[in-house]
C-alpha cells in the first residue's frame, strides 16, 4: 500500500523528533565547540584536562574515533600526572579497538591496567586487554591475561567471563587439556549457577568440535539434568539438539530422531532447526508453526526501498526484513545508546566504507534518518558480510550484531559448518539471542511472503 502525503508527513515528524535526540544534541554541540577550540593552523587547544576527556567521552559513544583520540592524546601529552590520564588511555585502547587495530590498542590498555589497577578503567582494561590479543590469535597470551584478571579481580564485573575466556582461549590455541581444567575450575568456582552450566557447554562445543561425538553425547545428557539454564548461554532445546547431532554422528539415528521429535515444534530457533530434521529424515519437509505470529508484527515495510536494495544485492528482502524488525521494530528515526541510527541502525564509522558503493558519497550521520540512504548502505554492508561468510544467514547476522572479526572466530570454532553448530558457537549472549530472533524472523517472513514481498 502506497503512504498516503499525510502518512509520509507523520513520518518526517517522528524521524526529526526522535533523531535530534541528547546524544546526538550533544555530539552537534561538541563538534560546534572543537571548532572554535582551534588555532588557525587547525590544531586543537590545550584546554582543562576535564574538558578534554568530557568531549572525548561524546566522541567515542557517538564512535567518532578520531575525534575522540585527538582530545585523549592532548591530556596525555600535557597533563601527565593528572587523574584523568588513566581515562584518556582508555579512551585511546578502546578507539583503536573498536576499529580493530587491535596491535594499536593493547599498549594503551596495558598501561591503564598496570599504572591504575584500583579503577575501574584498570579492570576493564585488563578483561579488553586479553579481548585484543584473542583477536590477533594470540590465544596463550589471552588465557594469562584473562587468568591474571581472575586472581586480581576475584569478585571483578567480569570474574565469570574471565574464567569462560580462559577456557575458549585455551581450546583456540588447541591446548584441550588446559582448556577442559579450566571446565571444572569453573564449574567448583561458580557451582549451581548459569556459569557453570555455561563451562559445561564449552566442553560439549570443544567435544563437537574435535569430532569426539560419544563423548557429546555423555556431556549433553549431564547438561540436559541441570537447572541453571536460565542466564546461561544455551538452553535445553540447544543442548537436546546437538546432544542428537551427535547421535547422528555415531550411527544412533532413531535415538537421534526421538530427540529432534522431544524439541518443540514451535517459531524457535533449534524448534524449527528440529522440525526441519525430522521432516527431511521423513522424506516431507516440516515447517515451523507460525500461526501464532501476529501479521501486523511481519509487515513488508518500506518494500519499495527494501526491494530495490535487496534486489541490486542478490540478496533475500525478506531477510533483510528480518534484521530491520530486529533492528528498529521498521522506526527510521532511532538511535541507540551505542549510536546506531536508523531502520538497519547503522554506525556511522560503519556506514562510512559503504556509502560511496551505495551511491551517497557525502554522507553526514544524519543521514542515516532516511529510510533511502539507510536501506541502501545497509544492504551494501550485508552484501558485504554474506559473500565474506559464504551465504551463512546465522553467521551474517551474527557479525551484523557482533562484529565480523568475532563472527569469523565463530565460525572457525565450528566444526561442521552447520548452522546449528555455528549458532551454540556465538560467544556473546547479546548476539546470540540476536541470531535467535532474526533467524526466527526470516522463518516466519519466508512462510508469509514470497521473494517480491507479496503475500503468501
Amino acid at each position: 500500500m502506497k503512504r498516503t502525503v499525510f502518512a509520509a508527513f507523520l513520518t518526517m515528524i517522528l524521524l526529526v523528533s526522535i533523531s535530534f535526540g541528547q546524544s546526538d544534541s550533544d555530539l552537534r554541540i561538541t563538534i560546534e565547540k572543537d571548532k572554535g577550540s582551534r588555532d588557525p593552523q587547525g590544531k586543537l587547544l590545550t584546554l582543562p584536562a576535564a574538558e578534554h576527556i568530557a568531549r572525548a567521552n561524546i566522541y567515542l559513544d557517538n564512535r567518532h574515533f578520531p575525534e575522540a583520540r585527538e582530545h585523549a592524546q592532548v591530556v596525555l601529552q600535557n597533563y601527565p600526572n593528572d587523574p584523568a590520564v588513566a581515562r584518556a588511555l582508555f579512551v585511546m585502547g578502546r578507539a583503536f579497538m573498536w576499529e580493530r587495530e587491535y596491535a594499536k590498542a593493547i599498549p594503551y590498555f596495558d598501561r591503564v591496567s598496570k599504572e591504575y589497577p584500583d579503577t575501574k578503567d584498570g579492570r576493564e582494561a585488563l578483561s579488553f586487554d586479553g579481548a585484543c590479543h584473542v583477536r590477533l590469535g594470540q590465544n596463550a597470551e589471552a588465557a594469562k591475561l584473562y587468568e591474571q584478571y581472575t586472581v586480581m579481580y576475584p569478585t571483578g564485573e567480569r570474574i565469570d567471563g574471565a574464567y569462560l575466556n580462559i577456557i575458549d582461549a585455551l581450546r583456540e590455541a588447541r591446548d584441550y587439556d588446559a582448556a577442559d581444567a579450566w571446565v571444572i575450575k569453573t564449574q567448583d568456582r561458580f557451582a549451581g549457577t548459569p556459569t557453570a552450566v555455561n563451562a559445561l557447554h564449552a566442553r560439549l562445543r570443544m567435544q563437537i568440535f574435535r569430532g569426539r561425538w560419544n563423548d557429546a553425547i555423555v556431556t549433553s545428557q549431564t547438561l540436559s539434568a541441570m537447572t541453571a539454564f536460565k542466564g546461561s548461554m544455551t538452553s535445553l532445546d540447544e543442548v537436546k539438539y546437538l546432544g542428537a547431532f551427535a547421535l547422528e554422528r555415531v550411527g544412533r539415528r532413531d535415538e537421534a530422531m526421538s530427540q529432534f521429535a522431544s524439541i518443540a515444534n514451535n517459531a524457535t530457533y533449534f524448534g524449527g532447526l528440529a522440525s526441519d530434521r525430522i521432516g527431511d529424515a521423513a522424506g516431507v519437509r516440516r515447517t515451523a508453526l507460525v500461526n501464532s505470529a501476529n501479521l501486523a508484527d511481519y509487515p513488508a515495510a518500506f518494500k519499495t526501498e527494501v526491494l530495490a536494495s535487496a534486489r541490486a544485492h542478490k540478496l533475500d528482502p525478506r531477510f533483510v526484513l528480518a534484521i530491520m524488525k530486529q533492528e528498529s521494530t521498521f522506526r527510521p528515526g532511532v538511535k541507540s545508546p551505542s549510536a546506531a541510527r536508523g531502520l538497519l541502525q547503522l554506525v556511522y564509522d560503519t556506514a562510512l566504507k559503504y556509502n560511496k558503493a551505495a551511491g551517497y558519497p557525502n554522507l553526514q550521520p544524519d543521514d542515516l534518518y532516511n529510510p533511502a540512504i539507510n536501506v541502501a548502505i545497509g544492504c551494501e554492508y550485508l552484501a558485504f558480510l554474506r559473500d565474506q561468510f559464504g551465504g551463512l544467514y546465522e553467521a551474517i547476522a551474527a557479525s551484523y550484531n557482533g562484529g565480523e572479526d568475532n563472527a569469523g572466530r565463530w565460525l572457525a570454532r565450528s566444526k561442521p559448518k552447520e548452522p546449528a553448530i555455528f549458532a551454540a558457537e556465538v560467544g556473546f549472549a547479546e548476539t546470540k539471542n540476536y541470531v535467535f530472533k532474526v533467524m526466527t524472523g526470516y522463518r516466519i517472513y519466508k512462510s508469509l511472503y514470497d521473494e517480491n514481498l507479496n503475500r503468501r
